[in-house]
């Protein structure tokens, strides 16, 4: 054993990195999840190993921030709609996971000759549990899936019911359990959890809206709400964990899974602090405890077989109250096994208090290392499994991988529409597809093609933030309009995202030439797409579907893309149907995941819509129109007309949505011309027979 560790601090972080460069690669060799080799690492190089590394104020403010950096982000990935759709189930599984625990770790610690103190607070650290694991179901995706969100809704109460026994028994241990504790308690936690979820959105939404210029400038701006959530939550005598959970929720709506501010989030945290975190828990595991102190294998036993039992139960049950399957249910029980957060918490209390001896805290440090590593081992086995069987569902022509497109011609609205397509494009394994078409034909077109290439580098960038793979691609021609739909067809294109400025060069056009010629000349789907404020500021998407929409063939692909952008924004969905029936459109809003909270609204006419509900449109509001080219199924002339209402007197942001049409579908002209031609050509063949008939009867 080294008696000096290290303190040169350049070596101290150099040591930490090749631990977390060696660790997990060590780890996948022996297929085990990498979070337990920073774990074992921890163990080895700690103090109470070869004492290499000293858990000093720095290991444990790096650890502080990871353990932190994980309860963020499980707030800002959970699926509020549906922690909403099932929060009743997260209640009740959140109750029951600390109830049982607690009452089997009070009793066994009682009967073990605990005091009665010591005895609740030793069960209710065990009602706790830390999300752990939960990176690895991130990083398998099925973060949505409805135990987990059922899981990390629980996580709520257990540590919530924990910190606040927690402070109760340290308060009845100091005399001071009188009327005026529990007022100032029940006061401050309701004032602190308002005030987060009041405060925390409307600077969110300011920030995002006016100051917001970099992405630099916005990951300090989300740090800065998250260790000050954190350290008001000590001021009200919570720990900064359920802090760093509640900001999480307050920012969920406003940073998106494919954003790049989310993709820097989860980078720092799953690269750099949430390793710290694990190993400076490795490092308080003593093994000399378990030779020299007998009676900690004792209570290391109880404790493990208490919470083990009490978890398992935990989820079992639930289980079998909501029909989980049973790789579901021990799912839920690997993400709620670990202890680490409020344990480590409520055993240091309880030291201190003398309500626990050394042997107890020993004993609760190997708890935290044996359920730290059950936990990640079981998530990761069974969240494979789920995600192995979420893609054997049969196939359905909605989930078709989407190519999108992305033509980028003015910088300054270039990062607003990669937004959208990273949306759009969802979890598509193909590249995301820019281009830039230069005007040849003119002088200046070497120019032009120089810019060109200058405005796709920057989209280039951008979409390396969010870990987006993207292709680029340069075109001339002298019809802008030619060389975007020759490209489209060379790359396949099945969705096109393309801005428009709200400015029309003739009162005729629907937008203007180049995207006029583009719906006359394209099958594809394709968004027009005006935005006037950050997609993450958005509340509410409100959509206006008309008459025979349902009858479309690209019907579905547009519910889908709405109800995507709606999860992804976590925003909810109100629709007005124009002159036509709701039952269709709702039983498709509600059978199509995601699960979005969706209202509806049945109009007897346009003119509804223009003079009662325009009017009511708020800034955070996207409008989405159900559109249709002309000549199609659903087309009706105010779809011409609403586009430059909209961009005048209409709100900041809306896309016109326009879905894939049939190759069928002669969009040069009009259905009544087409049934015209019909008619003529069946009367002028009814004229021909009619004529060699009176031919053959003369002869």
């Amino acid at each position: 054993m080294i008696t000096q560790p290290v303190t040169n601090p350049v070596l101290i972080f150099a040591i930490a990195m090749v631990i977390f460069l060696v660790a997990p690669l060590i780890m996948a060799k022996l297929r085990i999840p990498g979070i337990i080799g920073f774990i074992f690492a921890g163990v080895i190089v700690g103090p109470n190993g070869l004492g290499i590394l000293d858990r000093d104020p720095t290991i444990i403010l790096l650890g502080t921030v990871g353990l932190l950096y994980i309860i963020f982000i499980a707030g800002l990935e959970i699926d509020l709609e549906g922690f909403k759709k099932y929060r009743n189930r997260s209640l009740t599984f959140g109750t029951m996971s600390f109830t049982i625990p607690f009452i089997l770790g009070t009793m066994g610690a009682y009967l073990l000759g605990y005091s009665v103190a010591g005895a609740i607070l030793l069960g209710s650290l065990l009602g706790s549990h830390t999300l752990l694991a939960y990176p690895i179901a991130s990083r398998l995706g099925i973060s949505k899936n409805k135990a987990v969100t059922t899981s990390v809704g629980g996580t709520i109460m257990t540590d919530t019911l924990a910190l606040l026994i927690l402070a109760v028994v340290a308060g009845s241990t100091q005399g001071e359990l009188t009327a005026d504790f529990w007022f100032v308690l029940i006061v401050s936690l309701i004032i602190y959890v308002a005030g987060v979820f009041i405060i925390v959105p409307i600077a969110a939404k300011f920030f995002f809206r006016t100051l917001s210029s970099e992405g630099t400038l916005e990951y300090i701006f989300v740090m800065t709400v998250l260790f000050v959530s954190a350290f008001f939550a000590t001021v009200a005598g919570l720990e900064p964990i359920i802090g760093a959970f509640l900001a999480g929720l307050a920012l969920n709506r406003f940073l998106f899974e494919q954003s790049p501010l989310m993709n820097r989030i989860k980078f720092i945290g799953n690269s750099l602090f949430i390793p710290f975190f694990l190993l400076s828990v490795g490092m308080l595991m003593d093994l000399r405890i378990l030779i020299y102190e007998p009676q900690a294998w004792v209570k290391a036993a109880l404790v493990v077989i208490l919470v083990i039992s009490g978890k398992f139960m935990a989820a079992w049950i639930a289980g079998k109250i909501y029909r989980y399957s049973i790789e579901e249910v021990k799912l839920m029980f690997g993400l709620t096994i670990p202890q680490a957060a409020a344990t480590l918490a409520a055993t240091l209390v309880g030291f201190d208090l003398g309500l626990f001896d050394q042997a107890t805290v020993n004993a609760i440090i190997v708890m935290i290392l044996i359920t730290c590593m059950i936990g990640p081992y079981t998530v990761e086995k069974f969240a494979r499994m789920i995600a192995m069987l979420e893609e054997q569902k049969p196939y359905e022509p909605s989930q078709a991988p989407e190519r999108v497109l992305v033509p980028i011609a003015n910088p300054n609205t270039m990062e607003s529409l990669m937004d959208l397509s990273f949306i759009v494009r969802g979890q598509s394994p193909q590249p995301l597809f820019t281009l830039a078409v230069a005007q040849g034909g003119k002088e200046d077109s070497e120019s032009r093609i120089v810019q060109a290439e200058k405005i796709l580098s920057h989209s280039k960038v951008y979409a390396a933030g969010a870990e987006v793979p993207i292709q680029m691609l340069t075109r001339i021609d002298t019809n802008i309009t030619s060389g975007i739909l020759r490209a489209m067809e060379e790359s396949r294109i099945t969705t096109a995202v393309i801005g428009w400025n709200g400015k029309l060069s003739t009162p005729q056009k629907i937008f203007g030439g180049i995207l006029d010629q583009l719906l006359e000349r394209s099958t594809q789907m394709v968004l027009v797409s005006k935005l006037g404020h950050p997609l993450n500021t958005t509340k509410r998407i409100v959509i206006i579907i008309p008459s025979g929409f349902d009858h479309k063939a690209g019907y579905y692909q547009s519910v889908k893309t709405a109800k995507l952008l709606a999860s992804q924004l976590g925003a909810t969905i109100t629709c007005y149907v124009v002159k036509d029936h709701l039952n269709s459109y709702a039983r498709t809003f509600n059978e199509m995941k995601p699960d979005v909270k969706v209202t509806m609204t049945s109009l007897l006419s346009w003119n509804e819509w223009h003079n009662m509900y325009m009017p009511l449109l708020r800034s955070d509001d996207i409008v989405l129109v159900f559109s249709a080219r002309r000549g199609t199924i659903a087309w009706h002339p105010q779809l011409e007309r609403l586009p430059r209402v909209l961009a005048h007197s209409g709100p900041e942001s809306f896309i016109m949505v326009y879905p894939p049409e049939t190759e069928e579908v002669d969009l040069r002209g009009t259905r009544e011309q087409n049934c015209q031609k019909h008619l003529c050509l069946k009367v002028l063949m009814n004229k021909v027979v009619t004529m060699n008939f009176k031919r053959r009867i003369s002869h």
